[in-house]
């Protein structure tokens, strides 16, 4: 009795603490998956059910295509996050309530044969009212949702208010301190605002939904916007072919000399140098004695001084006279 009332409780915990509980409704499909879309038992693929309360991821390069049990058909862009929180029918198998927590990414909502009033989108920045409707969404990192509509009406409404959008390609952009741009036509420019060059991936061309899906954005787009983020391979887009002027004739090279001058010859060995002298000439000889200084003249007499005592008279004589 023991081991059953054990088996009993093993098996109630596995169907309560299962990420997908056994008894949990199917409420909805996978339609085209294309690299990695996790639910919450792990990889999902097409085919697969969803359930209530599952979140659906995309990888960075990720898209899933779901349709839902009243004809609602819902894209999940890359890098993307969203809970199916609400799904309720009446007895008459009718959806009263049909509510999206859409935390980032980017998606796109056609709704089903259910009334507009059993459609709520919830973003960070605000709800997105649904009146038998087409339409993109962008949730950012920081919470700041565009919203761009593509058929039918749509509002939004956050803390600052709502926006209605009533015209194709009508768009919105609000964030989480409820400041929300009044409406106006979808541009390129959206992505520059938003700051984010794979934002709307379904507008721009970056991510091709098949079905159904793929053309109700017709007339929206803005493929002249930005280029691909990194995480997709860059398609390729042939270039205009521009015109080429005629090919030009390269002038004509000189002839080359078959070959090349003949270098003058080296002489065999350098011309001989001059012979030394064995010894260097005899030095002039040099006189054993310098010659004689020639004589000096002897000196010239002088002449005779005259007498004095002859010239003079004699006293005596001349008396005597």
């Amino acid at each position: 009795m023991s081991y059953l009332r054990g088996a009993a409780i093993v098996a109630l915990g596995f169907i309560f603490y299962s990420p997908v509980s056994m008894a949990a409704e199917a409420i909805g499909e996978a339609v085209r998956i294309r690299t990695e879309v996790r639910g919450a038992s792990g990889p999902l693929a097409a085919k697969d059910p969803v359930y209530r309360d599952e979140r659906i991821l995309t990888s960075k390069s990720g898209l899933g295509q779901f349709v839902f049990r009243d004809g609602t058909k819902l894209a999940v862009g890359w890098g993307s996050s969203v809970v199916i929180d609400k799904f309720v029918f009446d007895d008459s198998n009718n959806l009263q309530k049909l509510s999206l927590r859409a935390t980032k990414g980017t998606f796109r909502w056609v709704s089903g044969k259910s009334k507009s009033t059993a459609y709520e989108i919830l973003t960070p920045a605000g709800t997105i009212g649904v009146r038998g409707t087409a339409f993109d969404f962008y949730v950012g990192g920081d919470g700041t949702t565009a919203l761009v509509l593509l058929n039918g009406e749509a509002s939004f409404c956050g803390p600052g208010g709502c926006k209605q959008l009533t015209r194709r390609c009508d768009c919105v952009i609000a964030n989480r301190n409820g400041n929300v741009t009044d409406t106006r036509r979808v541009s390129s420019r959206i992505l520059e605002t938003l700051g984010n060059k794979g934002a709307l991936p379904f507008l721009s061309g970056n991510q091709q939904l098949s079905g159904g899906l793929g053309w109700v954005g017709g007339g929206c787009s803005i493929r002249a916007a930005l280029p691909i983020p990194p995480t997709q391979p860059e398609r390729f887009r042939p270039e205009p072919e521009k015109k080429q002027a005629p090919p030009q004739k390269p002038p004509p090279k000189p002839d080359k000399p078959d070959k090349p001058p003949p270098k003058p010859d080296k002489p065999d060995k350098p011309p001989p140098k001059p012979d030394k002298p064995d010894k260097p000439p005899p030095k002039p000889d040099k006189p054993d004695k310098p010659p004689p200084k020639p004589d000096k003249p002897d000196k010239p007499p002088r002449p005779d001084k005259p007498r004095q005592e002859q010239d003079r008279p004699r006293e005596g004589s001349r008396n005597n006279g």
